[in-house]
């Protein structure tokens, strides 16, 4: 039976005059993970600051297991780690370096070097789906791999109360996947998991219980069964945000001539140049997994940063007028609003009024050529934008910074709405508000969208297209794959952004259970076909700084983190069509290798299991076929090594493809391709991964990987 892990009774917390939680009280067991939920400015963060210890409460008991904790080092000592929603970590220092700051003494460390380092080579392998050598110094790392390094050094201490504050903000659905299945793992260990989110989605699938503030106040907890989107969205809401929510439909296309137009579009090189027409009325959707492309597209929409290839114009009036930089975005009636408040939003030094008020400063100024700020024309705007938007704040002369980060993300679209633009483009807005404060932001753009304004609305939560978007694009590799309009089904488009065939089960549901989905038709837009959804390939889901290139390894019939079919296993011995993009400039020739670094300890093997080496692929080639392993189907010059499984001495397999085979469980497979600058290698016909890698790895520009799994294998492994 759990036990209590922590009981918060009565708790009261103030600051000045501001009542940030009034007589809270929830109980947390352990193995149960427990959401802490609720709009902006609720408290859910101070909350989580006073079960960790780092703030006080002014009355009321924090009990952890019984005891209390005043201040970090006590509440260290208790079991609790936190993860903040800041991603805190030393650029300067390596990630091994960062995963454990704080646990060594002042003269001393904690344990030796080297076991170490085999714990955070493992947790980051985990967390992040692909290999990170910990020595890596952070500030060569992007923004998502920090975020992991703060989640993985809550998790290192084998906390016994872990609080996941708004941890999962920036992660897509992939990552968030794997981030769940290591908080399963804690909780089976019996650590107790507090996260605060605003994301339903995730509540719904993970949560055991829910405890839901407003305005600093509990007003109540739900159990597994009850966390639903229409509970959650009652009571964070309101019944009339829930009311407004359920009546409104999309608004409609209005005209037949674009606003904004983007003719033989590149947003990454050595991809296929596509069109985009954005029309009067229209909310457009744009998603995909991290890393394909569609920031790239709606920033380059707004100027940020210039298109590799094509044109964008803006048309008014019948006059197109050119779009190549943020001042003639923004000349033109195009306003932009990041995600990313901290780095590309808020001035943190400046007032709550400034930051919403400063891009409108020069159209309402007073004193001629000494453009005074006229606070008289400036402040009915100020209240109407940030009133629209419900912004919680106290005197607007005070900083930003003095408000929630959902509050300062308002702050932000009020501005944009100031603008006045005619095109409004939208980079993830939402992240970090909450329920009803997206309610607000949507009435606020279909109100724009129907005066004949458009949108462009990128977002990773799949779930706020409904009922907003007219279109959805799902981009992958760079383009545009898939164009969905209503009635949209988030399984369907979930399953486009993995390259997946649509009606495919996701990880964790039923792979028996059937699903409806409408057959797709061919539309065609101003003339052209619109992209249809793509065939079945793997996910490949970030482009991090030490791959900028956009170098990616494909195999159609086996996505990432699939299982391989059985035609490419065991006796079959046939290779898996294979397909890569993005190849890095000055690459002479390639090399794959495919390895199983899961042996059974039983065979004693000190390194990975080889199961394809292929070398001297030349540098034209971007395929493999099915089946062309020791076949002419090969590229012309290719050269194939023995599998491990001729180095064991198992009979019936030679050179060339060795399919999976596991003896015991499942093993994963890793699919690895180099880039060469080298157009020829000279290897003895008996070389091993060993003298393979020892050939290639001088000689590589680049590589790119992605992991499946298959096993256990449906009969024995053959006796050498």
């Amino acid at each position: 039976m759990a036990t209590v892990a922590a009981e918060i009774i009565d708790v009261r917390k103030t600051f000045g005059p501001t009542v940030a939680l009034d007589r809270v009280s929830l109980r947390a067991f352990t193995g149960e993970v427990h959401a802490i939920i609720g709009g902006n400015g609720s408290g859910k963060s101070t909350l989580a600051k006073v079960i960790s210890g780092v703030l006080v409460p002014d009355q009321g008991q924090v009990s952890i297991f019984g005891k209390s904790a005043t201040n970090p080092s006590e509440s260290r000592a208790l079991g609790i780690s936190n993860v903040y929603q800041e991603v805190l970590v030393a650029d300067e220092c390596s990630v091994i370096d960062n995963l454990f700051l704080g646990a060594d003494g002042l003269f001393s460390t904690a344990e030796p070097y080297d076991e170490r380092y085999a714990r955070a080579e493992k947790i980051m392998r985990e967390l992040l789906g692909f290999d990170l050598d910990p020595e890596t110094i952070v500030g060569e790392l992007p923004l998502s791999i920090k975020q992991w390094i703060t989640i993985a050094r809550g998790m290192l201490t084998n906390p016994r109360v872990l609080i996941l504050d708004e941890s999962s903000a920036a992660l897509d659905f992939e990552a968030t996947q794997r981030l769940f299945r290591k908080m399963r793992e804690l909780t089976a260990q019996g650590c107790a998991i507090f996260i605060v989110t605003h994301r339903i989605a995730e509540l719904v699938q993970i949560a055991d219980r829910a405890t839901v503030l407003r305005d600093g106040v509990s007003v109540g907890t739900l159990n597994k069964e009850e966390i639903t989107e229409e509970q959650i969205l009652h009571l964070i809401a309101g019944p009339e945000r829930e009311s407004a929510h359920s009546t409104s439909k999309p608004v409609e296309k209005q005209a037949d001539r674009p606003v904004l137009r983007a003719n033989d579009m590149r947003v990454w090189p050595d991809t296929a140049a596509f069109d985009f027409n954005l029309y009067p009325g229209e909310v457009v959707g744009v998603t995909g997994l991290d890393g394909q492309g569609q920031a790239d597209f709606v920033q380059s929409l707004a100027g940020i940063e210039p298109a590799l290839g094509g044109s964008i114009h803006t048309v008014h009036h019948g006059v197109a007028e050119p779009i190549f930089d943020l001042h003639s975005a923004r000349h033109n009636g195009i306003a932009y609003v990041s995600g990313d408040r901290k780095k590309e939003g808020i001035f943190p030094n400046l007032s709550i009024y400034e930051n919403m008020c400063l891009s409108i400063y020069p159209e309402y100024s007073a004193g001629g050529p000494f453009k005074f700020v006229n606070r008289q024309k400036l402040d009915p705007i100020f209240e109407h934008e940030t009133g629209n938007l419900a912004t919680k704040m106290g005197d607007p002369g005070n900083l930003i910074t003095s408000l929630s980060g959902g509050n300062q993300q308002k702050i932000l679209i009020a501005r944009s709405f100031a603008e006045r633009p005619r095109v409004l483009v939208l980079n993830d807005p939402a992240r970090g508000i909450d329920v009803g404060a997206k309610l607000d932001l949507y009435r606020n753009l279909r109100a724009f969208a129907a005066r004949g304004n458009a949108v462009v609305f990128l977002s990773s939560e799949i779930e706020e297209f409904i009922d907003l978007c007219n279109r959805v694009l799902v981009f992958r590799g760079g383009v545009i794959s898939s164009t969905f309009e209503p009635p949209f089904d988030p399984h369907v488009i979930l399953n486009a952004t993995f390259g997946r065939k649509l009606d495919a089960a996701m990880p964790g549901e039923d792979h028996h259970e059937e699903r409806k989905v409408v057959e797709w038709r061919p539309r065609h837009e101003a003339g052209r076909p619109a992209a249809r959804p793509v065939r079945m390939r793997p996910e490949i889901n970030r482009r991090i700084a030490m791959n900028q290139s956009g170098f990616l390894l494909l195999a159609p019939d086996i996505p990432q983190g699939s299982i391989i079919p059985d035609r490419f296993s065991e006796t079959n011995k046939r290779s898996p069509a294979l397909e890569w993009e993005g190849v890095p400039e000055g690459t002479q020739s390639f090399a794959l290798s495919i390895t199983d670094p899961d042996l059974p300890p039983e065979f004693e093997f000190p390194r990975s299991f080889a199961h394809w080496l292929v070398y001297n692929i030349p540098g034209d080639a971007r395929s493999l076929k099915e089946g062309a392993s020791m076949t002419s189907a090969m590229p012309s010059g290719s050269q194939e090594l023995n599998p491990d499984f001729v180095t064991f001495g198992i009979p019936g397999f030679g050179r060339g493809y060795g399919g999976p085979w596991p003896p015991d469980r499942a093993h994963r497979y890793i699919f690895t391709l180099y880039a060469l600058k080298a157009r020829t290698l000279d290897l003895p016909p008996d070389a091993d991964l060993p003298a393979f890698a020892q050939a290639i790895l001088p000689v590589t520009i680049d590589q790119t990987s992605f992991t499946a799994t298959y096993g256990p294998a449906k009969a024995a492994l053959p006796a050498a």
